[in-house]
């Protein structure tokens, strides 16, 4: 079953790859333009505009899709592609949850921004952990998995913003949760890390 949704995915992959590769523009650009939506989704965010904040975070997440479909069905997966995809990766995450520092959001156990300021360390640390524990040749392949990657902490802001219409509290519940999932991720991959290590503490 779990093959059969791999295979689905795949060849939607592909048809998405196709289609985009047809306008001529390069994976590296499709990267690049993720930057837009994400800053505009900052933008709806600040006017609390929850909604049209959403669907641009869900077109930057869907650019996402679009560079690595293109890529493949063009031969086109360079390193150098894989390493600008995590830089705007980390850009676009950033900008989207930097605005949440300007709006007005209600409390809950702590202040607001308490949360958000987590949610930035414990997404900075699962990507430090991973590639730290590469260059310093503690594991021998990039640590992967994790309680909460990437994609799964865009779509839960994601939701949380689209809920923060109905009200902003939810965006907080939604907060709360991915600071301490993001944190135990964080320490999660450490722990990988250390456990490969062939040397003591």
């Amino acid at each position: 079953m779990l093959y059969a949704k791999r295979e689905k995915l795949e060849k939607l992959s592909i048809k998405i790859g196709i289609r985009f590769s047809k306008l001529g523009i390069s994976p590296n650009t499709w990267t690049l333009f993720a930057i837009i939506p994400a800053i505009l989704s900052a933008y709806f965010m600040l006017t609390e505009n929850f909604l049209a904040a959403a669907l641009f975070l869900l077109i930057a997440a869907f650019m996402d899709v679009i560079d690595g479909a293109v890529a493949r069905v063009t031969g086109r997966v360079t390193k150098l592609g894989a390493y600008i995809d995590c830089l705007t990766d980390r850009y676009v995450e950033f900008i989207v949850i930097l605005s949440l520092m300007f709006i007005s959001l209600p409390f809950f156990i702590v202040q607001p921004y308490i949360w958000i300021a987590l949610v930035i360390f414990g997404a900075m640390m699962t990507t430090y952990a991973k590639a730290t524990a590469k260059e310093k040749e503690l594991v021998d392949k990039e640590i992967r998995g994790g309680i909460l990657e990437r994609a799964e902490r865009v779509f839960l802001l994601l939701i949380g913003i689209a809920l923060a219409y109905f009200n902003p509290l939810y965006l907080v519940y939604v907060l709360a949760l991915l600071a301490i999932l993001t944190n135990l991720t964080a320490l999660q991959r450490i722990y990988i890390a250390v456990k490969s290590s062939k040397e003591q503490l």
